[in-house]
């Protein structure tokens, strides 16, 4: 079996009295992406920056690429793309500028012109970066991340300040970088850009890892039942089924035909992950299923 790109183990680190990280677990197989859901505060930076060798755990064991981050030599970076949740200071280069001083650290790195292209900035090519605006500078901080074919790509909120967009040109960019076999790690407030790219889940909260699973089974979502309401006598009934299907096969039967208001709904992921931050802050009793016939 083929080790695993990233492993996390058992992580726990402190500041003071702030205990960001506290038996973190976690892994990503090479070629997946991984999104990393969680509030503010919740380790996420935390543990990205101690994969990337920024910052070093108290205890518990990491590993990328086979190399404890704390250790990685200069060939071991060279396999890692980054990009950071705050701008880089280029301020005095232009786009190409930027993109080639980059290209320039990696064995065998991308083409610039091609990078450039695949962010979105040939039109900004020459422009300076002090020049660009905020979205701008994230499409060149993404431009940055994978200009040297990295094998293990961190993307730290990318599409902060993207428009809708700019926004799914991205995402296009890294399904391609997940179809060349990179391996990913994003974090992200946009449960759409982590449904759209993660092949799994993982939701922190307090420095633990709650759940990892795929979007669609996370926190059992594929198990949970379905909302069916509608408008009966101008008042909005709710019934809660499995079938939803065989739900609305019956109502129509019952209507003879439409069904005044219809709405059916399923748990979101939105709803998945934050019924499990609530649960872990004890702000509501474990979520039970209950089908309502």
């Amino acid at each position: 079996m083929t080790r695993p790109a990233v492993v996390v183990h058992d992580v726990h680190k402190q500041y003071r009295d702030v205990r960001a990280l506290d038996g973190c677990s976690f892994h990503i197989d090479v070629g997946e992406c991984v999104a990393l859901l969680g509030p503010n505060g919740a380790g996420k930076t935390t543990i990205t920056e101690i994969l990337e060798g920024y910052r070093r755990q108290d205890s518990g064991s990491v590993e990328v690429l086979g190399v404890d981050p704390a250790h990685g030599d200069r060939a071991w970076k060279s396999q890692l793309g980054i990009v950071l949740q705050t701008d880089r200071d280029l301020g005095d280069l232009t786009v190409v500028e930027s993109v080639e001083h980059f290209a320039g650290y990696y064995p065998n790195p991308r083409d610039p012109d091609e990078v450039i292209r695949a962010v979105g900035l040939e039109e900004k090519r020459t422009s300076r970066n002090e020049k660009l605006s905020g979205g701008q500078r994230r499409r060149l901080d993404v431009a940055l991340g994978i200009v040297g074919r990295p094998r293990v790509l961190f993307l730290d909120e990318p599409t902060t300040g993207f428009d809708p967009e700019a926004r799914r040109e991205f995402w296009s960019l890294i399904e391609a970088l997940k179809a060349e076999g990179t391996t990913i790690l994003l974090t992200t407030h946009y449960l759409e850009e982590a449904e759209r790219l993660a092949d799994r889940v993982a939701v922190i909260s307090r420095g633990r890892v709650l759940a990892c699973d795929t979007p669609a089974h996370l926190g059992g979502r594929e198990r949970s039942s379905a909302r069916v309401s509608w408008l009966e006598d101008g008042v909005r009934v709710e019934s809660q089924t499995m079938e939803p299907g065989h739900a609305v096969v019956d109502l129509m039967a019952r209507f003879g035909g439409e069904i005044p208001g219809l709405e059916v709904r399923r748990e979101t992921l939105e709803d998945i992950y934050l019924g499990l931050i609530a649960e872990d802050r004890g702000d509501v009793p474990p979520m039970v299923e209950v089908d309502i016939e």
